[in-house]
């Protein structure tokens, strides 16, 4: 079924939390490994817009509909993060947006030329690039819903839970845009098929793997998919990948948990 971007943007609204019983963290508060797996994802959430400046570099930013979706997507993103940084406030620890870009000087050179790498690889790839853009896309929002729902069934929390399937919600037409958008240009073009494989079997990484330390992305990815459900969840993932044309058989979670050694549960 076709994503209507139109409606999509229209009907884009600010998460709501409000809501919910923020003062039961005080008295039920989150345990350290999760408020860590927390700020992990809160501060993803708003390096959003260092993906949206990549991206207007790219030949994804003359498609009016990819143009408007990414705008609002990352309007959406950024009130996640703000959703986020609220639960962290209840337990004292303060989201410091100095500190945030700290963290992308720390990347140094390779965020600046980030940027500069994607508008190569665009003008040397031309149109078939978006099909690499809209796959790996993809590849994220099916592993961020992934990891919000995994972590509300984790903890049970009476504020937590509610909140963070609301932000699976909402990642879920995330998924739909890209997803759609990737196998409509990869069925089309096998020259895109080709270059997409390529490109996230040895270029693609968890989520925030390019901006945050190793042994976060280790902590968080062995943290939320321990276990044999967490290894359901991941080959689960996998699968979708694969179902997209041309990547049959990929299994780029699967290999990332293999890389970092972290052990996935028996099924």
């Amino acid at each position: 079924m076709a994503f209507d971007t139109t409606k999509f943007a229209r009907d884009s609204r600010r998460l709501a939390w409000q809501d919910l019983d923020f003062a039961s963290f005080r008295t039920d508060p989150l345990p350290p490994e999760t408020l860590r797996c927390l700020r992990y994802m809160c501060d993803i959430e708003f390096h959003t817009v260092c993906y949206m400046r990549d991206m207007l570099m790219t030949p994804s930013q003359v498609d009016g509909e990819i143009s408007t979706f990414m705008t609002m997507w990352n309007r959406e993103e950024y009130w996640h993060g703000e959703a986020l940084a609220a639960v962290l406030g209840e337990h004292g620890i303060t989201v410091d947006y100095d500190e945030l870009k700290a963290t992308r000087l720390r990347a140094g050179w390779k965020d600046k030329l980030a940027p500069v790498r994607q508008a190569l690889a665009g003008m040397l790839v031309g149109a078939d690039f978006i099909a690499v853009h809209m796959s790996w896309g993809a590849a994220n929002e099916w592993s961020a819903t992934a990891a919000y729902q995994r972590l509300a069934a984790m903890e049970s929390h009476p504020a937590l839970s509610p909140l963070l399937r609301r932000i699976a919600k909402q990642e879920t037409r995330h998924v739909a845009f890209y997803a759609s958008q990737a196998r409509r240009r990869l069925e089309r073009s096998r020259k895109a098929q080709l270059l997409t494989r390529y490109a996230l079997r040895k270029f693609w990484g968890p989520v925030g793997s390019g901006v945050m330390p190793d042994a976060e992305v280790t902590h968080v990815m062995g943290h939320l998919f321990a276990g044999a459900a967490g290894a359901d969840q991941i080959d689960r993932i996998d699968g979708h990948i694969g179902n997209l044309p041309g990547m049959k058989g990929l299994t780029i979670l699967r290999d990332a948990f293999l890389s970092r050694r972290i052990p996935l549960g028996a099924h």
